[in-house]
């Protein structure tokens, strides 16, 4: 995965965003916080992993694809608020854990990064992140393409006063 040219199309897209809002003046990091919990919710909604009472079906793949590269934005853009441009060297992903294990290391990391805004802290957070993708049977090429797709709908949702 080329983390960097991620970061750098995030970088687009925030600074895009923060111009067109007006949001030069605000204290982002805490609200992309809460809104990347939201986003890992709804991915989790949409695997119904958790869901031991129910016997429905999850999400076409689509629509969960859709749904984890939403928490990919936001934890890019969280790094680059902590200055971060690139990660090298994150752990090798294995598809072999529960999810609902995965989904309960990505809410810890989060929190942690809350209360300990590193560099650490954020690596560690990705890497959940990307390990919760890899429990979900997504490839890192899959990853990274279903990215490059998203940067683009939300530049387009930006033209349309989204």
């Amino acid at each position: 995965m080329n983390v960097k040219r991620l970061f750098e199309l995030q970088k687009a897209l925030d600074e895009r965003i923060i111009e067109e809002h007006q949001l030069q003046n605000d204290l982002l990091f805490h609200r992309k916080l809460l809104a990347l919990q939201v986003e890992v919710g709804e991915l989790a909604n949409e695997t119904r992993c958790f869901k031991y009472w129910s016997t429905k079906s999850p999400a076409p793949r689509d629509v969960i694809v859709e749904e984890y590269v939403d928490g990919i934005h936001f934890i890019l853009s969280l790094g680059l608020e902590l200055g971060i441009s690139d990660i090298t060297n994150y752990e090798q992903l294995d598809s072999s854990g529960s999810p609902v294990d995965a989904f309960q290391k990505v809410y810890h990391a989060i929190d942690a990064l809350g209360q300990n805004q590193t560099e650490e802290y954020f690596k560690k957070l990705f890497e959940k992140y990307l390990q919760l993708g890899a429990t979900l049977d997504l490839s890192v090429s899959e990853m990274e393409d279903a990215y490059l797709k998203k940067n683009e709908i939300n530049h387009q949702r930006q033209n349309e006063g989204y």
